[in-house]
């Protein structure tokens, strides 16, 4: 029996976003920009899915325009962000656990010139709003924070960051990567603060290839992709409708069973780690704080062994971000923890599909492994 325990690498897609998906395929297959009746129709779906989005981040339908994914929403923000504000200054603050998406885009802003400073996280893995407002200087123009850190599930207070950013530098743009937080804590655009939140539809049920990026009102940003009018605009391309469709389905789903899928994902969290613990007491929990994501370690094991054990049990986890191919964990690094520790970790990711069953499979299996390995 399967046990797939990777949901913060990618979910599996929601029956709800899989029918909108199908039936934007081969029933409102119309272009969306088209004036004939296939098109209209195509727009009114277009429309109706951008506000099931927009209503579960909390914003207006004017302030969300779709992407690919939450990579390119991270590029699109901090590269075009930073051109947007390079007048008043070149200094951007960002922190030295964030996605490779992220990353990738702040060494490509050194490249043009700019200046990047880059935040160590405190034990739980999180950036303190001290520490940004000590970063902060005349010359700064852009912050980008990530809610909820994809190996680790800490949480970082982007809502007080926002407040504080505001009360001492308000010219200041802040970006936050959301990708793992949307639909897993309780947030919205407004409560936030931010000028620009990353959200992706395949961590909350939908297909991959879709994503969103709200941009606060009255922020002129440039197009990140140039050709036709789509997106107001914003972003060129015929949008992708199906992935779209099902984007808006799977986000209506989420809103509406959110605080009871929440719990049940907090809950499943409590009872691994009670169990893994009793198990295993050599067993190392890191950071955290997000109810779906559990880091854990089990010193002087490989997590490659461990992973390649639980496998061929069909149990189904990963080492850090399937973004990151070898190597040491850089977020893992950056709490400094001991290289025993960050060699033997495993991220155990949870969605409203998984069970108990699941987290009993998991214990019997690392348990196994724990037994087995020590003896070969």
């Amino acid at each position: 029996m399967e046990h797939y325990l990777d949901n913060s690498a990618t979910t599996r897609v929601c029956p709800e976003a899989a029918e909108a998906a199908l039936k934007a395929m081969t029933e409102t297959y119309g272009n969306p920009s088209s004036t004939h009746t296939k098109g209209r129709e195509a727009k009114q779906l277009l429309d109706k899915s951008r506000r099931q989005v927009a209503d579960a981040l909390g914003c207006t339908v004017q302030e969300l325009v779709f992407t690919s994914c939450g990579s390119e929403s991270d590029n699109w923000a901090i590269l075009n962000g930073a051109e947007l504000m390079h007048r008043r200054g070149k200094h951007v603050i960002s922190s030295m656990v964030e996605h490779d998406a992220v990353l990738k885009s702040l060494e490509e802003l050194e490249r043009r010139g700019f200046e990047v400073t880059r935040l160590r996280p405190d034990s739980t893995g999180a950036i303190s709003v001290e520490s940004v407002l000590e970063a902060l200087r005349s010359d700064t123009i852009l912050v980008s924070l990530m809610l909820v850190n994809n190996e680790t599930g800490a949480v970082t207070d982007i809502a007080a960051i926002a407040r504080a950013i505001k009360k001492a530098a308000p010219q200041v743009l802040l970006h936050t990567d959301g990708v793992q937080a949307f639909m897993k804590l309780p947030f919205t655009a407004k409560s936030l603060g931010a000028d620009m939140i990353s959200v992706s539809g395949h961590k909350i049920h939908a297909p991959k290839g879709i994503g969103a990026l709200y941009i606060r009102e009255g922020l002129k940003l440039k197009p990140y992709i140039l050709g036709g009018s789509q997106e107001s605009g914003r972003r060129a391309g015929t949008e992708a409708m199906s992935q779209i469709a099902a984007f808006g389905a799977a986000c209506a789903v989420a809103k509406a069973l959110f605080r009871e899928n929440t719990e049940h994902m907090a809950a499943l969290r409590r009872l691994a780690i009670e169990e893994l613990s009793r198990e295993i007491p050599e067993l190392v929990v890191i950071g955290g704080g997000a109810p779906h994501i559990l880091s854990i370690s089990l010193p002087g094991w490989r997590s490659e062994v461990l992973m390649n054990f639980l496998e061929e049990r069909e149990i189904y986890v990963s080492k850090s971000s399937a973004c990151k191919k070898g190597g040491r964990s850089h977020v893992l690094e950056a709490m400094g923890l001991e290289p025993r520790v960050i060699d033997g970790a495993i991220r155990i990711g949870l969605s409203r599909f998984s069970t108990r069953e699941d987290i009993y499979a998991l214990r019997d299996g690392l348990r196994e492994a724990r037994e087995r390995l020590a003896h070969a």
